[in-house]
C-alpha cells in the first residue's frame, strides 16, 4: 500500500520525485523519503512523518541535486513508523524503493547474517536491497533475476546501482506499477496521478519483466534477457482530475462528483433504455447460463456487492453468494459449473481480491471484474471486465467509486433478469430509464449538505453510534457506519434493525445516537417499530426516510427526507447524506479526512 516513483531526465529529480509522492500520499503517509544519484553516489533523504515533514527536512539538509532518483511515501508493515525504517533502503551500491511484503524474508535475513550484512532497520525492504547487493557482481540483470528467484511474495521496486548512472531498474510482482513515457524523461510510479503534471503516456509492466528506464529509452527485458515491445496507452484522466479544485478535501470533491461519475458509468452501457454490454464483450450467453454468482470484495466494494446480491436475487432471481475476500479462499470454496466469480475493486490491484480471483480461475470458473483503474491486475487477469468511469479517487474514504459499483449492480441486475425471463423488454427498458434519472435524484441531496452539516454537529461528540436498517437499508448502513469510522475515528457499529432485541439493544441508553434508514415501503413499519424500541430506552434518532414515507416525529429527534425513488434503487440516494454526515463529523472533529490514521487508499497487502 505504499507509493512509490521514479524520475529519470534532464530536471533536477528531487522536485519531480516530491511532486509525484504528493499524488501517492493517499497509499501511505507514515514517512516518505527520496534517494538522488549524483557525482557517483546516492544522496538520501527520507523521515518519519508526512511529505511536509520530507519536504521540511529537505529544506534543512539541502535540496540534492541529480537528474535521477527514486522516492517512497510509506505505510508500515514491518517495523513501525520511524526515520530508520522510512524508505529508500540499500547501502554503498545498491539503493531502492519498495511496495508489497516478502514473505521469506526471514529467511533470508538469517542467510545474509551468516554472509556477514549487517541490518539497520527492521523492514523487509532492507532484506532485499541487502540480498540484490549479494548478488550483484557487475552485471544488473543477473542480479535482479536471481532476486525474482529468491524473493517470495509481492514487490514492485525502483531500484538505482551506484556504478550505473542515469538508469532506473524496475519490476513488479502482485503490486502495481506503471512506467511514465515523456519527452527526454521517464518515470515509474505506482499510480498514474503521480505523472499526470508530466505526462499522460505510460505503459503497464507485466510481473517478473524488467524494465530499464533511462531519459530517452525504456527498454523492457524478460528474465530470459529478450526485449518486449510494450504498449503505450494514454490517461483519460487530466491533472485538474487529481487536484482539489477548490474543495477543502478531497472526499468533499469526489461526494460532488458522484452524480457525473454515476452517469459516465451507466449511460454508455444503456442503448434505447436496454443494458448493452457489447463493448465490454460479454456475451448474452454468460447471463443467460449462469446458476450462481460468487461476489468477492473487501470493505466499501463488498458493500456495494451486498446491494448486487439483493437486487440480482430480487430482480433475476439467480443465487448470489458475496463473500470478504480475505477469507474466501481459506474457507475451501464450493464451485459448480456454470458459476460466475465477481470480483469488485476500485484500483484493481486489492491484495486479496486478486487471491480470490486467481483460486476461481484455477477452478475453471468464469470471472468477471468490475474495476475503476483501466489495467490494473485484477482486470487484465479477469475473462471479463466492467469498467467505472470514476475518474480519480483521492480520498482514501472511498465514495464516488461506491456509488459507481452500485451502478454497475443494477445494470447487471436488469441484463440477468431479462436473460433469465424474469422481466419482459418494456420492464427492462422502464428500469434502465429510471436508472438514467438517479444523478439529477442524487443532485437533489448534494444540495442539503447544510441539514447533514448541522446532524453532525449534533452527534459529533458521540463516543458510539449505532446504524439501524432494513433489507437494502442494513446493507446501506453497514456502509455510512464504515465510512464514520474510517474518517471520525468515532466507534460505530451497524445492525439489522430487526436483530436489535436479540442482544444489542442492551447496548442503547441516552448517550448512543442511532442512525436509522427508512426507506423500504413494504417493510417502513417494522422499521419504524425497531426505531421506537430503541427511543424507548432513550436513544436520540437521526431519521433518513424517503419522501412520501409517513413519519411520526415522536420517533426521531431528527429528520432529513430524501427524494421518493422506487425501493429497489433508495440506496444510490440513500448513502449520500451517510457520506456527508461522516465527512462533516470527521471535519468538526479535527480530523484528517483525506488521510485518516492507520489506512491506504489500495490494499496492495494480504
Amino acid at each position: 500500500m505504499c507509493g512509490i516513483v521514479g524520475y529519470v531526465g534532464e530536471q533536477q529529480a528531487a522536485g519531480v520525485l516530491v511532486e509525484g509522492l504528493k499524488k501517492l500520499e493517499y497509499r501511505g503517509y507514515d514517512s516518505a523519503g527520496i534517494a538522488i544519484h549524483h557525482a557517483g553516489d546516492f544522496v538520501t533523504v527520507k523521515t518519519k512523518g508526512r511529505l511536509k515533514d520530507l519536504e521540511e527536512k529537505i529544506k534543512q539538509v539541502g535540496t540534492p541535486e541529480g537528474t535521477c532518483g527514486i522516492g517512497h511515501t510509506r505505510w508500515a508493515t514491518h517495523g513501525e513508523p520511524s526515520d530508520i525504517n522510512s524508505h529508500p533502503h540499500g547501502n554503498a551500491r545498491i539503493t531502492i524503493v519498495h511496495n508489497g511484503i516478502i514473505e521469506n524474508y526471514m529467511e533470508l535475513k538469517t542467510k545474509l547474517l551468516k554472509k556477514g550484512y549487517s541490518f539497520l532497520s527492521e523492514t523487509d525492504t532492507e532484506v532485499v536491497a541487502k540480498l540484490l547487493d549479494y548478488y550483484y557482481k557487475g552485471d544488473p540483470m543477473d542480479a535482479i533475476k536471481r532476486l525474482i528467484m529468491a524473493v517470495k511474495g509481492s514487490y514492485a521496486l525502483g531500484i538505482m546501482f551506484r556504478d550505473i548512472p542515469e538508469k532506473i531498474f524496475a519490476l513488479r510482482k502482485d503490486s502495481p506499477l506503471i512506467i511514465g513515457i515523456g519527452n527526454g524523461e521517464n518515470f515509474i510510479a505506482s499510480d498514474i496521478p503521480a505523472v499526470l503534471k508530466y505526462t499522460n503516456q505510460y505503459q503497464l509492466l507485466d510481473e517478473n519483466l524488467i524494465a530499464v528506464l533511462e531519459k530517452d529509452s525504456v527498454t523492457v527485458y524478460t528474465t530470459d534477457g529478450e526485449t518486449i515491445e510494450r504498449e503505450t496507452l494514454t490517461a483519460d484522466w487530466d491533472v485538474e482530475a487529481a487536484e482539489k479544485d477548490g474543495y477543502p478535501h478531497f472526499m468533499l470533491k469526489e461526494i460532488f462528483e458522484q452524480t457525473k461519475a454515476l452517469n459516465d458509468t451507466i449511460s454508455p452501457r444503456l442503448k434505447d433504455f436496454l443494458v448493452d454490454f457489447s463493448n465490454e464483450k460479454i456475451p448474452d450467453s454468460l447471463f443467460e447460463n449462469t446458476n450462481k454468482i460468487h461476489i468477492v470484495a473487501c470493505g466499501t466494494a463488498m458493500h456495494a456487492g451486498m446491494i448486487g446480491k439483493n437486487i440480482i436475487e430480487a430482480l433475476a432471481r439467480v443465487d448470489v453468494d458475496v463473500q470478504i475476500a480475505s477469507e474466501f479462499r481459506y474457507r475451501n470454496p464450493i464451485f459448480h459449473e456454470n458459476d460466475l466469480m465477481m470480483v469488485i475493486s476500485q484500483s484493481g490491484e486489492t491484495a486479496d481480491t486478486l487471491a480470490a480471483l486467481r483460486l476461481a480461475k484455477q477452478q475453471g470458473i468464469t470471472t468477471l471484474a468490475v474495476v475503476n483503474v483501466v489495467g490494473s491486475s485484477i482486470a487484465r487477469e479477469a475473462d471479463y471486465v466492467i469498467y467505472t468511469w470514476a475518474g480519480p479517487e483521492i480520498a482514501v474514504a472511498s465514495t464516488k467509486a461506491y456509488t459507481v459499483q452500485l451502478g454497475v449492480m443494477y445494470l447487471l441486475a436488469i441484463k440477468f433478469a431479462l436473460a433469465k425471463g424474469k422481466i419482459d423488454l418494456d420492464s427492462a427498458k422502464k428500469m434502465g430509464e429510471t436508472l438514467l434519472t438517479m444523478p439529477s435524484q442524487m443532485q437533489k441531496i448534494l444540495e442539503k449538505t447544510d441539514d447533514c452539516k448541522y446532524y453532525a454537529s449534533r452527534f459529533q461528540n458521540a463516543a458510539n453510534m449505532f446504524f439501524i436498517g432494513r433489507g437494502l437499508d442494513y446493507a446501506i448502513s453497514l456502509e455510512g457506519s464504515l465510512k464514520l469510522k474510517e474518517i471520525s475515528y468515532m466507534h460505530s457499529e451497524a445492525y439489522a434493525a430487526g436483530e436489535l432485541k436479540h442482544g444489542t439493544i442492551s447496548l442503547m441508553d441516552t448517550d448512543v445516537p442511532v442512525i436509522a434508514v427508512a426507506t423500504q415501503s413494504d417493510i417502513y413499519e417494522k422499521t419504524v417499530s425497531n426505531i421506537k424500541e430503541v427511543v424507548t430506552r432513550g436513544a436520540k434518532v437521526l431519521l433518513i426516510v424517503k419522501e412520501g414515507l409517513p413519519v411520526d416525529m415522536s420517533v426521531a429527534r431528527y429528520v432529513l427526507s430524501i427524494p421518493n425513488a422506487e425501493d429497489i434503487y433508495m440506496p444510490l440516494l440513500s448513502v449520500i447524506p451517510l457520506q456527508l454526515f461522516a465527512y462533516y463529523t470527521a471535519v468538526l472533529r479535527g480530523c484528517d479526512v483525506d488521510q485518516p490514521r492507520n489506512l491506504a487508499k489500495s490494499v496492495t497487502v494480504e
